[in-house]
């Protein structure tokens, strides 16, 4: 009975969530960074590690998309635009539950490549 309580809680956890839900939540995190938007987009896919499914990368008109996957399955967990700008790249995180205080992985992950 127990178990079945877990796994019920967890499927509801993991919901199907779409890129276009997560992109209609507030931003996470909204910066400018230096680095041109691919540049960017190596950096942040190099921080996440292998413990997931590889992000997808998109080209968009004046930059690229990265669609994270959930380290579980692989729907949409979190959707970073990076757009460029003259001098480098505007970045904007959106994250499926970001006010759930354990998740924060693309976050950290966003914000360290920012300089360097």
């Amino acid at each position: 009975m127990k178990l079945a309580v877990v796994i019920l809680a967890l499927a509801t956890l993991a919901g199907c969530a779409t890129v276009e839900d997560i992109e209609h939540s507030p931003a996470t995190l909204s910066v400018i960074s230096g680095k041109k938007p691919n540049e960017y987009a190596d950096c942040v896919i190099g921080k996440l590690g292998s413990d997931r499914e590889p992000p997808m990368m998109t080209a968009r008109n004046d930059g690229v998309r990265l669609i994270v996957a959930q380290k579980l399955t692989d729907s949409p967990a979190a959707v970073i635009d990076i757009d460029e700008r003259s001098s480098g790249s505007s970045i904007k995180v959106h994250e499926r539950m970001n006010n759930l205080p354990i998740r924060g992985d693309v976050k950290r992950a966003a914000e360290a490549c920012i300089s360097g």
